[in-house]
């Protein structure tokens, strides 16, 4: 590996987790009887903050729009996980990287006990050394607060370590923490879409990383 850290971002880099974000959010627009967006605008969101999200989809703002993701957290606490999935070719990686002797963090805007749970569940919680999450921080990407934070947990230098991740939020942020990127085509943002940001590898699969 050409590396010595590797940071992921999770959902839709990771694991694809769109079932579980789409029903979060349409059974939350059920109770708060709002109308239901389709699958394709609700994933369409699926990589900016979940409070941005929101007010895409909903026009939410202010207490409504933390109202209604106290209670999209509790529809999580119940749908998330067991709708996510890891991509067929996350845990071999992962499993590449380590034997190679390379450290492996995560930096997302999902909760960081969200993200856990899933690595606990399937037993895979000891390839990941730290993870920084939603509750971490104070600004989500492209803010390179998380990415930052990872480095200095870990001890890194900034050119020790790349970010893999599958949107424009991420591409900003690893550009704002100086790092070098990876993009990952298994997400809703194409190539094209990833040409304005500095990338060292354009990827199809994860199975494809150096």
């Amino acid at each position: 590996m050409n590396y010595s850290c590797y940071i992921f971002d999770f959902d839709y880099t990771l694991v694809n987790s769109e079932d579980g974000i789409i029903g979060c959010f349409i059974e939350t627009m059920k109770d708060f009887q709002l109308p239901i967006r389709d699958r394709d605008a609700i994933r369409a969101t699926i990589g900016m903050p979940i409070e941005d999200a929101i007010t895409l989809l909903t026009g939410l703002t202010g207490n409504r729009m933390e109202s209604f993701l106290n209670t999209y957290r509790r529809h999580a606490d119940t749908i998330m996980t067991p709708n996510t999935h890891f991509f067929p070719d996350t845990i071999d990686t992962l499993k590449r990287i380590k034997n190679d002797g390379g450290i492996i963090a995560i930096v997302s805007t999902k909760t960081r006990n969200r993200i856990n749970e899933k690595f606990v569940q399937d037993g895979y919680d000891h390839l990941i050394d730290i993870i920084i999450g939603r509750e971490d921080i104070t600004a989500c990407k492209p803010d390179p607060q998380g990415i930052n934070m990872a480095l200095d947990k870990l001890n890194m230098q900034r050119s020790q370590a790349i970010y893999i991740g599958d949107s424009i939020y991420d591409a900003g942020a690893a550009q704002n923490a100086g790092i070098s990127f990876a993009a990952v085509l298994t997400g809703t943002t194409d190539s094209q879409q990833f040409s304005a940001y500095p990338s060292v590898q354009m990827m199809s699969a994860l199975s494809e990383l150096k």
